[in-house]
């Protein structure tokens, strides 16, 4: 029964790992439409 739970827990383990991998140099991030300070608001971003 431990042995079922441990392999349980070391498979959800490595696929969190996995998956936050995936995220973090594969995932395409999104490009905002709108530039800091671009619409001449003058918000003062650099």
């Amino acid at each position: 029964m431990n042995t079922i739970i441990q392999n349980i827990l070391v498979f959800s383990a490595l696929g969190i790992a996995v998956a936050f991998m995936i995220k973090k140099f594969f995932w395409k991030k999104r490009k905002s439409k709108k530039a800091c300070g671009s619409d001449g608001n003058g918000c003062g971003c650099a």
